[in-house]
């Protein structure tokens, strides 16, 4: 994978990240229904990147994929994990894992929590996040998607 390189995004590319978003989401075979209303919750906003370690991964000067860490006061959290859908099942993802995974610890994080589709839950898994229950989705009322937390090891 030559050409590949992950640095911070800048603010006034809010609108590629939430493209590339919407089009790895949509990979796994959603309604248009279902679709929109991923679209209006997993906006990536100009203040979202401002304010959270918000890194994008390009290939050959291209944004492929994403990912943003929000800190808070409770817990850090894995908000965006996107990678473009012809890249899914390539490496691309193991790569800008390994990027997030070594930035958060040097930042003196030692977890973060993440909630995902079912689909992708078994990436998150061989990466080394352990299952955590299930909460509600902010996508579809009543739907139950799963939570995991990765622990860095010491």
């Amino acid at each position: 994978m030559q050409g590949i390189s992950i640095r911070r995004a800048e603010t006034w590319e809010a609108d590629i990240l939430t493209g590339i978003a919407f089009r790895s989401e949509a990979y796994w075979g959603y309604d248009a229904a279902y679709m929109e209303n991923f679209r209006s919750v997993y906006r990536v906003t100009e203040e979202f990147i401002r304010s959270n370690s918000t890194f994008v991964m390009e290939e050959d000067g291209s944004i492929i994929g994403f990912y943003g860490i929000r800190t808070g006061d409770e817990e850090t959290s894995l908000e965006y994990f996107y990678i473009e859908p012809e890249r899914i099942g390539k490496g691309y993802g193991r790569l800008l894992w390994n990027h997030m995974a070594g930035n958060c610890k040097e930042q003196g994080m030692d977890r973060i929590v993440l909630v995902t589709s079912p689909q992708a839950k078994g990436f998150y898994t061989r990466m080394g996040a352990v299952p955590s229950g299930e909460v509600e989705s902010l996508v579809a009322k009543g739907r139950k998607i799963p939570r995991l937390v990765y622990v860095w090891a010491e």
